[in-house]
């Protein structure tokens, strides 16, 4: 029986090249989307064997679709496809329940076992990837009712760092310097109790701050 797929891509191309690849094998790309909404909207609609999702997308964003459909569909098997290396990004798809990140970059083979794993309902995570994020999924979670006083613009700078964006980008877009930034930064890291940027952004996704 075909892996009856949902493809979502930004560009029409990529969805295209998938296409070809998966020509001659048992898979069928049943629905594509765009951008994330599109694509939690069809995802709740109808039923798939398999989503394949981009991460970074101009009308929305993967991972945050990825979360949205995790909430109505938890056994419906995710991977990401992505051609960013982020650790960020891989953090979030492990926390939020993806099946697995699979890079853009991949060879065709490594992409149809890849679809082949997940659809089954196994995790295709490898053992390099899950090790950049073990220590972040391994911070213990507090309680919701547990407040950190974090400032509005921590918030603000805790946001982008799920988002995965740099003390560059950050600075840029809320028009503060990269030094302020990265004060702003050891400030959450000290008040969360956590080490890195990473877990930080687990730390988020977790207490479901956002």
């Amino acid at each position: 029986m075909s892996i009856r797929m949902l493809v979502v891509d930004d560009h029409p191309m990529i969805r295209a090249g998938i296409k070809a690849m998966l020509a001659k094998e048992d898979m069928k790309i049943v629905a594509e989307a765009s951008s994330g909404p599109d694509a939690v909207k069809i995802a709740l609609k109808k039923n798939f064997d398999l989503v394949l999702m981009d991460v970074r997308m101009p009308g929305g964003d993967g991972l945050n679709a990825l979360g949205r459909i995790r909430l109505d569909k938890s056994d419906l098997p995710i991977l990401m496809y992505s051609g960013y290396d982020n650790p960020m990004y891989v953090a979030r798809a492990v926390a939020l329940g993806a099946n697995g990140y699979i890079f853009k970059s991949a060879k065709r083979k490594e992409l149809i076992a890849a679809i082949k794993k997940a659809a089954a309902g196994e995790i295709v995570w490898t053992r390099n990837e899950l090790r950049r994020v073990t220590g972040a999924l391994a911070t213990p979670r507090p309680g919701i009712d547990v407040e950190v006083p974090l400032t509005q613009r921590e918030l603000q700078i805790v946001k982008y760092l799920t988002d995965g964006k740099s003390n560059k980008e950050i600075g840029d877009d809320l028009e503060i310097s990269y030094e302020t930034v990265k004060e702003h930064v050891q400030h959450i890291l000290r008040k969360v109790g956590v080490t890195d940027r990473t877990q930080a952004a687990v730390w988020a996704i977790r207490t479901e701050l956002f």
